[in-house]
C-alpha cells in the first residue's frame, strides 16, 4: 500500500472513532423523543448554522456542484444563486416563524406541522402521505451520499463500489443509532467546518497552479467552448430565460426539506437564530463560491476528464504532497459519507413518531429499526440504480420542496388551511415533481423546479378557509 493510501486510511480511522465517540456521548442525552429528534430544543447558533449548511450540501455541493461547474462553465452560477437565495429566505422569513410556531404547539417533526388542525381520518391521511413521501425521497437522497462515498473510495483505493458503499453506510449507521439528533448535529458541524476549510484551500491552490488571477480568464477561455463561457450556455430568448429561472428555482426546494427545517424547530431561542443566520450566510458564500471556482479551475488544469464529479479528488491528489493531500481527501470523504445521517433521522421520525408505531415507550426502538431498514434500502438503490449524484439529489430536493414548501409558506403566513386542501397540495406537488422528472428535460429543468411548487400553492389558495 502506498504512502498516500496509508495516510488516508489512518486519518479515516481516527476521524470515524471521533464520530462514534460523539455518538456515545450524545446517547446519554436522549431521555425522550424531544431529545432524540430535536436535541431538547437547545441547539446553539454555531451547531445550528453549520449542521444546517452541511446537511443541505455535502456530496451535492462538493462533488455535484464542482462537477456541474466543470461541465456547464459560467452558467453554473445560476445554480449556486438558486441555492443561496433559498437559504436566505429560509433563515430570514421561515426560520423565526417556524421556531415560535412549533414551540408553541409542541411539534417535534415537520409532519406534525403539516397535519396541524386535522383530526381523525384527515390527519391520518396527511401523516401517511407525508411519511411515505419523506421515506421515498430520502431513500434516493441517502443513496446519492452513499454513491459519493463509493466513488471516492473507488478512486482512492481502487475498492469495488459495493465494498465502498457498505463501509460508509456502516459507520453512518452506528453513530446515528447511538446519538440521534445531538450526534447528527455535532458531527455535521465538524464536517461542515472541514468542508469550508476545503472550499478555501483547494480553489486557492488550484488558482495558483493555473497561473494566478491574471491568467485565469484567458486560460479558462482557452479550455472552454463558447457555450461554457456564456452565462446562459449560449442560449437566448425564452430558452435562456427558462434555464435561468429553472436554476434559480432550485431555491424553492429549500422550503420543504424536513432535515433542514427541523434545525429551526430545535434552536433554543430567536437570539441564537439571528447569530446562526450570519454564520450560515458566511458558510454558503465560502463553500458555494469555492466549489464553482474549483470546477472552473479543474477545466483549465485537467481538460477532458471522464469523471467531472471527481474533479475535486483529482485536484487534491495533484496539488498537494501525499501527506497533506491524503488528510484533505480523508476529511472531505468523511463529510460526504456522513451527510446521510440527517436524512436518516428525519425519515426514521416519519416512520416511528409520525405514524405512531409501537406506542410511546417503544418508539425510540422503532426509530432505530427504521434507520437500519432505510440504510439497507438506500444501499440497494445506490448499487442497482446508478445515476449522477447531481441529478439524483435535485430530484429528491425538488419533490420535497413542491410537496411541503407551499404548506410551510401559507401556514406561517397566517393563512387558515383546510386539512383536505393540505393533503391535495402535498400530493399535487409530489406527483407533478415525479412526473416532470420522468419527462424529457427542459432548459434548466424549469418545469420540474417551478410548476409543481406553484401548482401545489394554487391548490392551497383555492381551498383555504375564508372568513
Amino acid at each position: 500500500m502506498n504512502e498516500r493510501a496509508s495516510v488516508v486510511i489512518a486519518t479515516l480511522v481516527v476521524y470515524k472513532l471521533v464520530l462514534i465517540g460523539i455518538g456515545v456521548w450524545a446517547s446519554r442525552r436522549n431521555r425522550d423523543e424531544a431529545d432524540f429528534f430535536l436535541g431538547g430544543r437547545g441547539l446553539g447558533p454555531l451547531v445550528a448554522a453549520i449542521s444546517y449548511s452541511s446537511s443541505a450540501s455535502s456530496a451535492w455541493t462538493l462533488l455535484g456542484l464542482s462537477g456541474a461547474a466543470y461541465v456547464l462553465g459560467l452558467r453554473v452560477v445560476w445554480v449556486a444563486l438558486g441555492s443561496i437565495s433559498g437559504m436566505l429566505v429560509a433563515w430570514t422569513w421561515i426560520g423565526p416563524r417556524l421556531l415560535r410556531h412549533s414551540r408553541e404547539r409542541e411539534q417535534l417533526t415537520l409532519t406534525d406541522f403539516l397535519a396541524e388542525g386535522a383530526s381523525g381520518r384527515s390527519r391520518r391521511a396527511i401523516v401517511v402521505a407525508a411519511s411515505l413521501i419523506i421515506v421515498f425521497t430520502y431513500s434516493f437522497y441517502v443513496a446519492a451520499q452513499f454513491q459519493g462515498a463509493g466513488n471516492t473510495f473507488h478512486s482512492t483505493f481502487g475498492l469495488g463500489m459495493t465494498e465502498s458503499i457498505l463501509l460508509g453506510a456502516a459507520i453512518i449507521l452506528v453513530y446515528t443509532l447511538l446519538g440521534g439528533f445531538w450526534a447528527v448535529s455535532v458531527t455535521d458541524t465538524l464536517q461542515g467546518l472541514l468542508m469550508a476549510f476545503t472550499a478555501l484551500l483547494l480553489p486557492i491552490a488550484a488558482l495558483v497552479e493555473a497561473g494566478g488571477p491574471g491568467n485565469f480568464i484567458s486560460a479558462l477561455e482557452a479550455a472552454s467552448t463558447p457555450a461554457q463561457m456564456s452565462w446562459t450556455g449560449g442560449e437566448a430568448g425564452l430558452v435562456a430565460a427558462g434555464f435561468v429561472l429553472g436554476s434559480l428555482g432550485i431555491g424553492f426546494g429549500t422550503y420543504g426539506q424536513p432535515h433542514m427545517l427541523v434545525r429551526f424547530m430545535a434552536l433554543r431561542d430567536v437570539r441564537a437564530l439571528r447569530q446562526a443566520r450570519l454564520i450560515t450566510v458566511a458558510w454558503y458564500a465560502v463553500v458555494f463560491t469555492g466549489m464553482c471556482f474549483l470546477g472552473l479551475t479543474g477545466r483549465i488544469l485537467f481538460p477532458g476528464t471522464d469523471n467531472a464529479e471527481g474533479i475535486l479528488f483529482t485536484l487534491a491528489g495533484s496539488l498537494f504532497t501525499p501527506l497533506v493531500g491524503a488528510v484533505l481527501l480523508a476529511a472531505v470523504l468523511s463529510a460526504i459519507m456522513s451527510t446521510a445521517d440527517s436524512q436518516l433521522l428525519v425519515a426514521a421520525s416519519a416512520i416511528a413518531h409520525d405514524l405512531g408505531l409501537g406506542g410511546e415507550r417503544r418508539r425510540l426502538l422503532y426509530s432505530r429499526l427504521a434507520i437500519v431498514l432505510l440504510v439497507g434500502f438506500a444501499v440497494g438503490v445506490s448499487l442497482t440504480l446508478p445515476e449522477r449524484i447531481f441529478s439524483r439529489v435535485l430530484f429528491a430536493w425538488s419533490a420535497l420542496g413542491a410537496a411541503f414548501g407551499p404548506t410551510v409558506f401559507m401556514r406561517l403566513a397566517g393563512v387558515s388551511l383546510r386539512p383536505g386542501g393540505v393533503l391535495a397540495s402535498v400530493l399535487t406537488g409530489f406527483v407533478l415533481a415525479v412526473g416532470l422528472y420522468l419527462a424529457p428535460s427542459t432548459p434548466g429543468d424549469v418545469l420540474e423546479r417551478l410548476v409543481p411548487f406553484f401548482a401545489a400553492l394554487a391548490v392551497l389558495a383555492a381551498t383555504r378557509k375564508t372568513q
